[in-house]
């Protein structure tokens, strides 16, 4: 009987604990402004040069040269709308060249075509 007792003083002690817990105001609610929308992303005016368009490119800019081979082009890097691209020419399947892609009116030329003609 005494533990019954001991369990029945102790009722109202840990209700009211439970209590105190909750007695806390509640946080008001803080107004935000609403994020502007992210911009749509836009679509490049011009595809990535591949293999193909690289030959299209310098075989028009250097017509008494060897034809493209093989070649790879890369992105000069985030912002920049110039490509880099390494190729081979003729039987040469090393990319042995160097020649610099920039966006003309809408079509891919070389940077520097006089030097990139007489490698």
């Amino acid at each position: 009987m005494k533990k019954a007792f001991n369990l029945a003083a102790l009722a109202p002690l840990a209700l009211g604990l439970l209590a105190a817990c909750g007695s806390e105001p509640a946080a008001e609610p803080v107004e935000t402004q609403a994020a502007a929308p992210a911009p749509e992303p836009t679509k490049p005016a011009l595809p990535a040069p591949d293999e193909e368009i690289f030959a299209e490119t310098f075989a028009a800019a250097c017509p008494d040269a060897e034809p493209v081979a093989t070649s790879v082009c890369r992105s000069m890097g985030m912002g920049q709308t110039d490509f880099s691209c390494k190729y081979g020419l003729g039987e040469d399947n090393n990319l042995r060249h160097d020649a610099t892609l920039t966006p003309g009116e809408g079509e891919w030329t070389l940077a520097d075509p006089e030097t990139t003609c007489a490698q």
